[in-house]
């Protein structure tokens, strides 16, 4: 039997981008592991050269308490970022971050706003991954380029422009 060819390029990238998942959510569907990498990978600024995310999705209750106690909103929201160093990523030093994702809230938007479930995982993904690199969309011009740079790496992952196209 053949030995498969490694793509060098695929191995790099998994090489640089450490991922761990918690599913703390009884949700039905919920993004397979391969989806959830993608994304992240896909949104990784090039000069970081390691990274640690860690990927935890919750349900509403917890969705809840997180979004309460750090950002003093008393409701689930969709995703949450938690950079572990503060501040504008530094080229060559690791990036460490936690994306809390809240399962109910995500299917809801999805469903509210006609979008694939999965796309909206990916967006979501790609979204809190550019947070924990520095990335804001509080400011008008900053968030332009948030949502811009969102929209080329969500239609490279196969997906359709998360704030302007027709969904399913």
């Amino acid at each position: 039997m053949k030995k498969a060819k490694r793509n060098p390029l695929l191995a790099r990238l998994a090489e640089r981008l450490e991922l761990t998942l918690d599913v703390r959510s009884d949700a039905g569907l919920l993004p397979e592991p391969a989806l959830i990498r993608r994304a992240c990978q896909a949104a990784l600024r090039r000069d970081v050269k390691q990274a640690q995310i860690s990927i935890v999705i919750v349900d509403a209750a917890e969705g809840r308490q997180l979004n309460n106690d750090y950002r003093g909103k008393d409701y689930a929201t969709n995703v949450l970022s938690f950079a572990l160093n503060e501040g504008e990523p530094v080229a060559g030093l690791p990036l460490f971050g936690d994306l809390v994702l809240c399962a109910p809230v995500v299917e809801q938007e999805a469903a509210e706003q006609h979008k694939d479930l999965m796309a909206h995982y990916a967006h979501l993904l790609v979204h809190g991954m550019l947070h924990l690199q520095g990335f804001d969309h509080e400011e008008d011009e900053e968030a332009e380029t948030m949502e811009a740079l969102e929209t080329v790496i969500v239609k490279q992952l196969g997906y359709p422009d998360p704030y302007h196209e027709e969904h399913i």
